[in-house]
């Protein structure tokens, strides 16, 4: 069975042995563990060679960060700065990054694509050629990963962790979190709905032709690159750039995107709008969305609404009523 966080970089001891004397002290390291794979796959693509972190491989990080918004970049920014002192303590000198200002307000907005932009990118997506004939190349995966990542709502991160296994054609569901590899460390389904099946499947057509031994073993990864090895998250950033961009939609410059996840909030705006737009009543709907986004309450679902009004003005009288419940004028909270 495939482990996602068999670090294989340079720094990959110091990683596992710092996660090893976390979870001996009883600290939730799932988030820790996802930084240092996000870091570990830099490395490999940096070019390390050396068991240290240096200032240059520091600078080159943070500007591949763009996606990160203040305060996810913040945190794995300092949980790179223990990793930098624990590394001291073992003799190997480096580089310990200073911290990074972190803005705890929620004034971060999302890009928030349109219909006619997402079928504009699903259509450019299509069209891709390749650019090399690197056997790394994850060209084959990227038109089926859009697609999954706007259909479901599903975090990057749980996109590339996926298995064969995990992607249930039959039921209609993805198993997503078989390898903690949700935000809350939390398993769910996800439902698969008819075009995603139809790309799926047009994806798996394809991909049964890539000359890779055991390529539909239960635990092989679902999205994978022409080698067989997973698609990464720099993979995913990279192309969705080219791909939008090519579409006439503008980069708005470091950490403003769009980004990757911008894709999961404009899933969440327009199925919300949806199903407002169908007749359901949103008090029902705010749960449905909730649950199909892995979050453990409905706060952190609620900024939807907003959104959701933003976006479909249309729907401003139908939402009033619980955004006045949700964010209330004078109740002294954030």
């Amino acid at each position: 069975m495939t482990n996602p966080f068999n670090y294989q970089g340079p720094l990959s001891p110091y990683m596992k042995a710092l996660i090893r004397i976390k979870e001996s002290c009883g600290f939730n390291v799932i988030s820790t563990k996802w930084t240092y794979k996000e870091f570990d796959e830099f490395t490999v693509h940096y070019g390390l060679r050396e068991p240290v972190i240096t200032k240059d491989l520091i600078v080159a990080w943070s500007t591949s960060r763009m996606n990160d918004c203040s305060r996810t970049f913040y945190g794995k920014c300092s949980k790179l700065s223990q990793l930098a002192r624990y590394m001291n303590e073992q003799g190997a000198k480096s580089y310990i990054m200073p911290l990074p200002k972190c803005v705890n307000d929620r004034g971060f907005t999302p890009y928030i694509f349109t219909e006619e932009q997402m079928l504009a990118i699903f259509h450019e997506s299509d069209s891709l050629l390749r650019e090399s004939h690197r056997k790394d190349d994850p060209i084959i995966s990227v038109p089926c990963l859009i697609r999954l990542l706007y259909s479901t709502g599903i975090r990057i991160t749980e996109a590339i962790s996926l298995r064969n296994k995990d992607v249930d054609l039959d039921r209609n569901i993805l198993k997503v979190g078989t390898w903690s590899s949700t935000k809350n460390g939390e398993e769910r389904l996800v439902p698969i709905c008819d075009s995603l099946k139809e790309n799926i499947l047009k994806y798996l057509h394809y991909r049964s032709m890539v000359p890779v031994e055991g390529i539909s073993a239960p635990d092989h990864p679902f999205l994978m690159k022409l080698n067989g090895t997973a698609l990464s998250s720099a993979n995913a950033y990279n192309w969705f750039r080219k791909i939008y961009t090519k579409c006439g939609i503008v980069y708005r410059g470091e950490r403003f995107g769009p980004r990757v996840h911008d894709l999961r909030h404009t899933m969440a705006t327009h199925s919300l709008a949806k199903m407002v737009k169908g007749g359901m009543d949103i008090y029902s709907a705010l749960p449905l969305l909730s649950a199909c986004l892995g979050h453990r309450s409905l706060h952190s679902t609620e900024g939807y609404v907003r959104l959701t009004c933003q976006e479909y003005p249309e729907l401003l009288d139908q939402c009033t009523t619980l955004n006045d419940f949700i964010y209330p004028k004078n109740d002294g909270n954030e």
